[in-house]
């Protein structure tokens, strides 16, 4: 449950972020290694937001 509600929409939000970003002020690199870039900052955002926010929201002490 925790993925679908904070993992999901940070992942793509990154993504979708950091490739207009990288397509906007860096045209000079390659287009593939800018992929690599978008997909690495996904993934890294994807297991620091998972491990940041709370199992269950609903259970805190």
């Amino acid at each position: 449950m925790r993925a679908f509600k904070f993992v999901i929409p940070m992942v793509l939000l990154v993504g979708g972020v950091a490739w207009v970003m990288l397509n906007k002020n860096f045209t000079d690199v390659p287009v593939m290694s800018r992929f690599y870039i978008t997909l690495g900052a996904m993934v890294l955002s994807g297991v620091i937001s998972f491990f940041l926010f709370p199992k269950n929201e609903g259970e805190r002490r």
